[in-house]
């Protein structure tokens, strides 16, 4: 049954059947009769107000230096927002979003203290995170962002700030290609450490240095900060879970499913994962495999080490771990979503225009207890400043982006 009225577009389906630049200084988501409900909300084009991008000239510099044993220290001509002590609060996340906005900078000691915490919390928690979600309340799944922060601020926008009574769930790739990945980074970190259960956040194959080497986050991190806080952020991306399953019955995850049958979610949940992703095994499988059409598993266009898993690979998965749904992310789609494998696994992709030439839409999940039923909304993309796509990478990975 399909609705249309009012921008919002209502589908009901049988599926559980299963710039900164830098300067002169160098600053710088068994086949049975009952159905799920999936609703899916098409969101028109939401406008909002494009700031100025600044240039070179006029760009601030960040000077402020931490001293051992004396706290964290800013240049007094610094403006930004402030953190108070040790505590993080929604009101210092909100001036960092605003600022950010504005294409102002963050100071280093600052983004040191929420680097420093986020590795803190995520260094805690097991490789599979539970989340427990209360009868009547409700998680938001978002897909890749890829450094798209105006269309993060678009997503809370739509769907509300993070918080204890409105959690998210970033299923990977925040970083990368989009050239406002620090941006994007520090506000999800930010709301970690405000609010553990507000935020959680996986890991994807692009939270590696490999990968950012190669997509502009490095590049970003040392134009926006310095060499250090590369070192810094591939020390939290180590820390990143790599999967989550809500109220036991949603599997999460960015890549997919693995290259052996019989995986339980408690070999997942012991992964050893404080590493640069490995070439091979579980946790390569988690962050790289795709779905496919065809059964058993197939080559995959991402290279030899790569592989596609079909339907019958995620029923056994979802049976073996008595869950109902795979929930993925890792492949732009141009509805912002894909249902697949009889209505087992979603691909939801949360970077609408993606790279500014993709045309699609983006989307995330709500997640309502107790049924779960998958609520998609979809989203256009927002203006941004005159800042490119893989602005931060060399020239040379830039022929091929």
């Amino acid at each position: 049954m399909v609705v249309i009225g009012s921008g919002v577009l209502s589908l009901t389906l049988a599926i559980a059947q299963s710039r900164w630049i830098k300067d002169k200084k160098g600053r710088k988501h068994t086949k049975s009769t009952s159905t799920r409900s999936i609703t899916v909300q098409d969101h028109h084009k939401t406008k909002i107000k494009q700031p100025k991008a600044k240039t070179k000239s006029n760009m601030e510099k960040t000077t402020s230096q931490e001293q051992p044993n004396s706290g964290t220290y800013v240049e007094p001509q610094y403006s930004g927002s402030r953190i108070k002590g040790d505590t993080i609060t929604l009101d210092f996340v909100k001036k960092m979003m605003n600022d950010f906005k504005e294409q102002k900078y963050l100071d280093r000691g600052y983004a040191s203290k929420i680097l420093l915490q986020t590795k803190k919390i995520l260094k805690a928690l097991p490789s599979l995170v539970d989340i427990t979600v209360p009868h009547g309340k409700h998680v938001t799944v978002c897909g890749d962002v890829h450094g798209q922060f105006y269309d993060l601020l678009n997503i809370f926008e739509l769907n509300g700030i993070p918080s204890e009574e409105n959690p998210y769930l970033f299923n990977g790739d925040f970083v990368d290609r989009g050239s406002f990945s620090v941006e994007v980074a520090f506000t999800l970190f930010a709301f970690k450490c405000m609010s553990p259960s507000a935020m959680y956040i996986a890991r994807g194959n692009h939270e590696s240095k490999s990968m950012n080497k190669i997509f502009g986050f490095e590049g970003e991190v040392r134009a926006k900060l310095n060499d250090k806080f590369v070192k810094m952020f591939a020390e939290v991306f180590n820390c990143l879970p790599l999967a989550h399953v809500i109220n036991k019955k949603v599997f999460v995850v960015h890549g997919g499913l693995f290259s052996v049958d019989g995986v339980k979610l408690s070999q997942i949940r012991s992964i050893n994962r404080f590493c640069e992703p490995p070439d091979e095994g579980l946790m390569h499988d988690l962050l790289w495999s795709d779905p496919q059409p065809l059964p058993g598993r197939g080559p995959s266009k991402r290279g030899n080490r790569c592989f596609c898993f079909g339907e019958d690979v995620t029923k056994r998965f979802l049976k073996d771990n008595n869950l109902d749904l795979v929930v993925r992310s890792h492949k732009s789609m141009h509805k912002g979503y894909e249902i697949q494998h009889d209505g087992k696994l979603i691909t939801v992709f949360s970077a609408p225009n993606y790279c500014d030439k993709k045309g699609n839409k983006g989307a995330f999940i709500r997640f309502e207890a107790p049924d779960l039923k998958p609520n998609i909304i979809t989203f256009e993309a927002v203006p941004h400043p005159d800042v490119k796509p893989m602005a931060y990478a060399n020239n040379f990975n830039r022929l091929f982006s």
